[in-house]
């Protein structure tokens, strides 16, 4: 009988929590659900949407009729700086996410902020979510033409450079495919409308379930 109830001990803890061999944690199952922190500003928010037809909303949805079982945690702070999202991010971390989607520096970009500025607050985030073994998937953005040559050329430079620095999963341009077309956009031409979200998502889901994967895949 006290074999019994170890073994059945034993089980519990396997499929539940992951089990503890020689003091180190076994990576999750493939199978069990995730935690995605998307981080960001108004695009991730969902600003100007209903709750339902918001970026993070439309993710959970389309991941869950793909069948994976992922919890989406909207960390999206409309007219967020890439300050900004280094000042909070340790407490998104708190929620100990697997997978984030770090969507940060349009509003740098808007506000004509330095790209050195942009692009350091972005590594020490990224240095911060490598630490805590958070898979990153870096959403990249890109600057206005009036802004300038200089500015443009340095602006769009930051992203692919430190996805190529620290290795990262990189997605180019979180409004790929809907920029500039006034049938995906809100009034103001810059915010998705709901369909203009809903082509984000198929446009950007191959690099999210990479990023699902990678996290899941176990360590060695």
């Amino acid at each position: 009988m006290r074999r019994l109830v170890t073994f059945l001990l034993a089980a519990v803890w396997c499929g539940v929590a992951g089990m503890v061999v020689g003091g180190t944690t076994l990576p999750a199952k493939a199978d069990q659900q995730i935690k995605l922190l998307a981080f960001g500003d108004s695009l991730t928010a969902g600003y100007g949407l209903s709750e339902a037809d918001g970026f993070t909303a439309q993710l959970a949805a389309a991941l869950e009729k793909m069948g994976r079982r992922v919890q989406v945690i909207n960390g999206g702070v409309s007219g967020d700086t890439t300050s900004g999202g280094l000042a909070r991010l340790d407490w998104a971390l708190a929620d100990q996410p697997q997978v984030m989607l770090l969507e940060l520096g349009g509003n740098d970009m808007l506000r004509g902020l330095p790209p050195q500025t942009t692009a350091t607050n972005l590594e020490q985030m990224i240095g911060k979510a490598q630490q805590a073994g958070v898979t990153i998937l870096l959403v990249g953005m890109r600057a206005a033409p009036n802004l300038g040559a200089d500015y443009q050329s340095q602006f769009d430079a930051i992203y692919p450079s430190l996805a190529k620095q620290h290795d990262l999963l990189f997605y180019p341009f979180m409004l790929d495919g809907v920029a500039a077309n006034p049938e995906l956009l809100q009034g103001d031409g810059i915010h998705p409308n709901p369909k203009g979200v809903s082509i984000i998502i198929s446009r950007m889901m191959p690099s999210i379930l990479q990023a699902l994967d990678k996290a899941q895949k176990p360590a060695g």
